[in-house]
């Protein structure tokens, strides 16, 4: 879980403080306020400019697919009931009307006596690719998993089997965390997959929570000083 003065990014440089793509973006949401934060990919995701709304609930909810508004409901109420991380996978309609599949993945945010605040995470735009405007960020995932095999496209696939996902957001899930935490692509690569692989089941997947909590904590795992620092070597 996340401390009010921390964030996914707390310990990045300015350059490192961009998400992985147009793809991915940052989100906070305050309990107490009902205060909502949106990076500009979140904004663009959903057809608006930088700084061109002040993001709500009722905001939120009025681009969620019809189908898709009681998941999401449900979602946050479990979060406040549980403060435990989530992943959640729905729907919205954009500006212009455009059906755009989102994944967001986030987790708690604590004040210094350990009570929920919030939540804090990141939208992954995962809409099939031919509907994709930003085609280059697929050429540049294509680009780096081709020079980081191993780990990475382990690690790549049990994200697209845990969160049935393509390839192109899976490896985007996983540059997030590069930058969030400040860890080599690698390294944060190779620590999921042995984290994934200490999850015990017979015939039936743990639940999504396990992988949501082993995702997000990778990097603490990591003591490894020299594979600080983000870069894909």
């Amino acid at each position: 879980m996340l401390h009010a003065d921390e964030s996914p990014g707390a310990h990045r440089s300015d350059a490192q403080d961009r998400p992985a793509s147009h793809r991915t973006g940052f989100f906070r949401f305050l309990l107490a306020d009902q205060h909502w934060e949106w990076s500009p990919e979140v904004e663009q995701m959903h057809g608006y400019g930088t700084g061109e709304v002040v993001p709500s609930t009722e905001l939120v909810l009025s681009h969620e697919h019809p189908d898709d508004c009681g998941h999401l409901a449900a979602t946050l109420e479990e979060l406040v009931r549980t403060a435990s991380p989530f992943s959640a996978r729905h729907r919205i309609i954009d500006v212009r009307g455009e059906v755009r599949e989102v994944i967001v993945v986030g987790d708690s945010v604590l004040d210094d006596d350990g009570e929920v605040m919030g939540t804090e995470g990141y939208y992954v735009d995962v809409t099939p690719s031919e509907h994709r405007v930003h085609q280059e960020a697929v050429t540049e995932a294509v680009t780096e998993i081709t020079e980081n095999r191993g780990g990475i496209d382990q690690a790549k696939g049990m994200l697209m089997l845990v969160y049935h996902i393509d390839a192109e957001a899976a490896f985007d899930l996983l540059k997030w965390r590069s930058q969030a935490s400040n860890v080599k692509l690698r390294a944060i690569g190779q620590q999921i997959v042995a984290d994934f692989l200490t999850l015990t089941y017979s015939d039936v997947l743990p639940p999504r929570s396990s992988y949501d909590r082993l995702l997000l904590t990778a990097h603490e795992r990591i003591k490894d000083d020299a594979e600080r620092g983000t870069g894909s070597d």
